[in-house]
């Protein structure tokens, strides 16, 4: 089996079968992470029949089993080719789950979580997600609502840790670690880091030496912790 690239599409060129054979198989668009070698591994099992009866889902369930592939679409177009749509996983983060994970696992734009391997260089890139088996979704929504959160004072959270009882913490890029603890219907969480990144630029941004750990877990103030300083901010 081979495969070309023409300027707009990928197409595998299929052996020559009796009455009606399917003779390509063409990608819609370039793909980015799914390589060469894994597609022509995948298709040959599922290409089974001629034209007609060759089993269009078969295809589609043979493509996406593959690493960095979401979703796949296949339709026929005569007299003698398969078009094949493919939705890649687009990574938004690296996943670590609480109970340990397997290596290589990323966090895509929907927060789903799939196994697949990125370079070194474009992982570290990633911000890191941990928490309890299908939070996911939870965490990468929170994040965006983090960095959103830090800008006006220039910082960003490379780090967001979700424990088994729901207790959050941020580590930003900066190397502080940032304690938000519990939902708390009298101080919610998005108050308490609102409060504290309002006075961030007079208070914790102005120290020579930053603190290791900012703990915001009061209703009323935040404590430093680690090089700074032991004591307690109002």
């Amino acid at each position: 089996m081979s495969m070309d690239e023409p300027s707009a599409s990928r197409s595998v060129r299929m052996p020559r079968m009796p009455s009606l054979p399917v003779r390509q198989v063409v990608f819609a668009h370039e793909l980015q992470h799914v390589r060469r070698v894994e597609v022509e591994q995948a298709l040959p099992a599922a290409l089974k029949g001629n034209f007609f009866s060759v089993n269009l889902e078969a295809v589609r369930a043979a493509l996406e089993k593959l690493p960095w592939v979401r979703r796949v679409e296949v339709r026929r177009v005569w007299p003698s080719r398969l078009e094949v749509r493919v939705e890649e996983h687009r990574p938004a983060a690296r996943w670590e789950e609480s109970r340990g994970t397997a290596r290589g696992e990323l966090v895509n734009s929907f927060g789903e979580v799939f196994a697949a391997s990125l370079p070194e260089a474009d992982a570290a890139g990633l911000p890191v997600l941990h928490g309890p088996q299908g939070t996911a979704p939870d965490l990468l929504k929170r994040y965006g609502e983090f960095v959103e959160a830090f800008r006006p004072v220039g910082l960003r959270p490379v780090q967001i840790l979700l424990s088994p009882r729901l207790s959050w913490q941020l580590r930003l890029e900066n190397g502080m670690a940032v304690d938000l603890g519990r939902e708390q219907p009298k101080s919610p969480l998005g108050v308490r880091l609102a409060r504290f990144i309002a006075v961030y630029p007079d208070t914790v941004g102005k120290r020579a030496v930053q603190p290791a750990v900012v703990d915001l877990r009061y209703p009323n103030g935040f404590a430093m912790r680690g090089a700074a300083t032991e004591g307690k901010e109002k």
